[in-house]
């Protein structure tokens, strides 16, 4: 096992604990998103490609970016809901 794939492995850990325990909704999903990168090259480092582009493909970029549109929804619905002040 090579430096780079220990780093791999940390970085996968500490990529998912901070997107598990992250307290913003956006900042969540990007962590998911880089997850499902780092998680696409650790594919790719044990020699299984087809995976790795599903991963990056499904996992990263189609998830990645119907969780951002809902992020979106999630905040011009708040906006919305918010009782305006004034007279």
């Amino acid at each position: 096992m090579s430096a780079f794939d220990l780093l791999l492995a940390l970085a996968l850990l500490l990529t998912a604990w901070r997107a598990l325990a992250s307290p913003e909704l956006f900042r969540a999903v990007v962590l998911f998103i880089v997850f499902g990168l780092l998680m696409a090259l650790a594919w790719a480092r044990l020699a299984a490609p087809d995976i790795a582009l599903a991963e990056a493909a499904i996992g990263a970029g189609l998830t990645g970016a119907l969780l951002l549109d809902a992020v979106g929804h999630l905040r011009r619905g708040l906006r919305r809901k918010t009782p305006r002040r004034g007279p």
